[in-house]
């Protein structure tokens, strides 16, 4: 039996951060929405932001109790990514571990990802159209 590939997963430090993000809101929001925008030197930056509301064209991943909304637009750069939270003395936020990132800016704020193959999005099981 053939898996399908995830959009994302979570480790349990970020599942638990974005259930207390979500919780600690100042007003109520549907949840956490996971894009990719053109940004920085690397070309890309990953984007997180509150929502009022679903788009219901958003994918919607459940993992570990904690509920996000993933940008369709995004879905091609974001297959099979784990996305973690840390804190260290420094500083703390999410990391996102994608197999397809190819390369990262040395300030870490952007990066370089190739959207997946078109075997991947066949494993994926719906067409997603690269936008």
């Amino acid at each position: 039996m053939n898996k399908m590939p995830k959009i994302l997963t979570l480790t349990d430090a970020a599942a638990e951060r974005i259930t207390q993000v979500i919780a600690s809101s100042e007003k109520p929001v549907a949840g956490v929405r996971v894009g990719v925008k053109n940004a920085g030197c690397a070309g890309m930056e990953y984007t997180l932001e509150f929502i009022e509301n679903a788009d219901p064209q958003d994918d919607v991943v459940e993992d570990k109790g904690a509920k996000l909304f993933i940008d369709p637009k995004a879905i091609l750069f974001l297959l099979g990514t784990n996305m973690d939270y840390q804190v260290d003395k420094l500083s703390s936020g999410f990391v996102f571990q994608n197999p397809n990132q190819t390369d990262a800016c040395g300030c870490g704020e952007s990066v370089a990802i190739t959207p997946v193959s078109e075997a991947q999005r066949e494993a994926f099981g719906k067409p997603v159209e690269l936008s």
